[in-house]
């Protein structure tokens, strides 16, 4: 009996390694089901399409998006942590995944970072500060100037509270100490509307709906808010280059699974993402949606989003943001 017993000792460690390749060489079997958190048509559904398309051709099976939008990202995002860890649930987080743990402290149903297998951050797409003419500044230093002359008299318009736009212009204020007076709006397209008419002074949005009203004149780009300049805009100095060293702020979108995936199958997704981010056709059609490929490792991306938590956090409690 105890030389059974040691056979089967032995032997057990080496058949749950031959599942996990087994596992690992099988999948996938049947469709891949890729939750996006917004409604169709915008520019993280688009991203979030282009990836479907080339991962169904890499993993040889139907990746479907499915597109759960609303509750401020929270109804996917559980929708992905209460997902059965067998590889068949995908998520296309996004920047708001690093701020709503922030934002909504002790609300949220599942932990943003335990509940979740990181793969690989897919891109990063930048946002641009940009001003109506009348408020007369060029820059952010400009900007910067103003605002400490005029304490509390420079507003400037968001396409709602605890969004991208506007925690970037709070983390400007943390950083330099200016009294900006925040207009929250109903979304990005009446903010810009009423930036264009001169209602409101200034705002930090994306570039795509923006740089076609700078082009004209109708307003002035101040600066890009990624580390590095966009390819998008490449004569646009980032807000670091002004005088701002460590200024950084995106919108980036990344695959996550549900904790407990296994490391197998993470590996499989991880290795064919990458691949596919490093295609000309992806990298260009991801250029054209303001956003630069990534593609980076599971550990990386780990890392990143808990710097991402802890930045936006300390952001949300210095300017008191709340929600609802």
């Amino acid at each position: 009996m105890r030389e059974i017993l040691f056979f089967i000792a032995l032997s057990v460690p080496g058949l749950l390694f031959q599942s996990n390749l087994w596992s690992a060489e099988a999948y996938p079997q049947r469709a891949v089901r890729l939750i996006i958190p917004y409604p169709p048509g915008g520019a993280g559904d688009i991203v979030g399409r282009l990836l479907s398309v080339k991962l169904t051709e890499a993993l040889g099976q139907q990746v479907v998006v499915d597109n759960r939008g609303g509750g401020g990202q929270i109804i996917a995002t559980e929708i992905t942590a209460k997902a059965p860890p067998d590889g068949y649930t995908l998520f296309l987080a996004s920047a708001t995944h690093g701020i709503n743990p922030g934002l909504r402290r002790g609300k949220l149903p599942y932990d943003s970072i335990r509940d979740f297998a990181p793969v690989t951050l897919v891109a990063e797409s930048p946002l641009v500060f940009i001003a109506h003419p009348s408020l007369g500044v060029n820059n952010i230093k400009e900007l910067v100037a103003a605002a400490k002359a005029r304490p509390g008299r420079i507003n400037y318009a968001s396409s709602g509270p605890g969004t991208g736009g506007h925690l970037s212009v709070e983390l400007l204020k943390f950083q330099t100490g200016i009294d900006l007076v925040h207009v929250p709006y109903k979304g990005a397209g009446p903010a810009l509307i009423d930036l264009v008419g001169g209602q409101v002074q200034m705002m930090c949005t994306s570039p795509l709906p923006a740089m076609p009203h700078v082009k004209s004149g109708k307003l002035r780009a101040l600066g890009m808010t990624s580390a590095k300049r966009s390819r998008a805009a490449p004569d646009l100095p980032t807000i670091a280059e002004q005088g701002l060293p460590g200024y950084e702020s995106s919108l980036w979108y990344a695959l996550l699974a549900p904790a407990a995936t296994s490391p197998a199958i993470i590996k499989r997704v991880h290795a064919d993402t990458v691949k596919i981010l490093k295609l000309p056709e992806m990298a260009e059609q991801l250029l054209s949606q303001g956003a630069e490929p990534i593609g980076n490792s599971p550990q990386e991306l780990a890392r990143f989003i808990k710097a991402e938590i802890d930045r936006w956090t300390r952001v949300i409690t210095q300017a008191n943001i709340r929600t609802e």
